[in-house]
């Protein structure tokens, strides 16, 4: 049977600060309450234009880089690395919030959503009185690129199927969980980023990275971990993580399976902008 889901907000205003995790810089962010149908947007600084703010949409269409973060952006304004917070957000229910950025990035934290989500349950949600938008498919959606995939099939419920395999010695990985405010919290929120050794190092070489430690991301070295795993298959699970992340740019709750097999966030993004087009229609 059909049951309409209700908008929701924050009940209280958040506030984040720490450094960036791949510019290394002080950044703060002000998650605040926001009306019915206002969705999740972000205010930010416009670099070259001192006092002048930019309203910019959490919507698939807004996404300008993919090449190791998902940036959001519009009007000469953008903010790295938003998908931990947007992953939060959107998997503990809340549908409409301006989030409020002094920065280049998205605080990093421990490098997971623990700190978000614990933040978020803190000041509590506040349901609306407007129905929620949601994504149903009447027929299979898949799109693939070399050998990444992303299907989502008609389903009543959220649900995704993660397969990751990456080189030794995080080798593949698989998560399958319907996606929920508790099942969220207790078994994705807390998985952390990850890269390995002599990539962070090249990175750092390059200026990149700069926000990058033991302390903000899981480390891999030739034989294994540098620090402990929360979970074995910490790595999978940080990745479904980001895709919910990256799957809020639907600006819907996605009442549908997704199965995702070594994807990232420019296929993410592709497959967002693309069910955002099957919405519309």
């Amino acid at each position: 049977m059909y049951r309409p889901m209700m908008q929701a907000t924050l009940s209280a205003p958040l506030h984040f600060e720490g450094v960036g995790l791949h510019t290394g810089a002080p950044c703060a962010v002000d998650v605040l309450p926001a009306p019915e149908n206002a969705g999740i947007a972000f205010d930010l600084a416009h670099p070259d234009a001192p006092g002048r703010r930019v309203r910019v949409p959490a919507l698939a269409e807004n996404v300008i880089d993919t090449s190791r973060a998902t940036v959001i952006g519009r009007d000469g304004a953008s903010v790295s690395t938003t998908e931990h917070l947007l992953s939060a957000l959107f998997a503990m229910g809340v549908s409409n919030a301006d989030i409020r950025v002094d920065g280049r990035e998205i605080p990093i934290a421990d490098g997971s959503a623990r700190a978000f989500v614990d933040a978020i349950a803190s000041a509590g949600i506040e349901s609306q009185d407007a129905d929620r938008a949601t994504l149903d498919l009447d027929e299979p959606f898949v799109l693939t690129v070399g050998d990444r995939t992303i299907v989502a099939l008609p389903a009543p419920a959220f649900r995704v199927r993660f397969v990751a395999d990456f080189p030794p010695p995080i080798g593949a990985e698989y998560y399958d969980g319907e996606i929920d405010p508790a099942r969220y919290r207790g078994e994705i929120a807390g998985a952390r980023t990850f890269g390995y050794l002599h990539e962070v190092e090249a990175l750092r070489e390059r200026g990149l990275a700069l926000g990058g430690s033991l302390e903000t991301a899981i480390v891999f070295a030739p034989d294994g971990p540098m620090q402990p795993l929360r979970w074995a298959n910490e790595v999978v699970r940080h990745k479904v993580l980001d895709l919910i992340g990256d799957f809020a740019l639907l600006g819907a709750w996605p009442r549908c399976d997704v199965v995702a097999i070594k994807s990232g966030h420019e296929l993410h993004a592709a497959a967002t902008r693309a069910l955002r087009a099957r919405m519309a229609s």
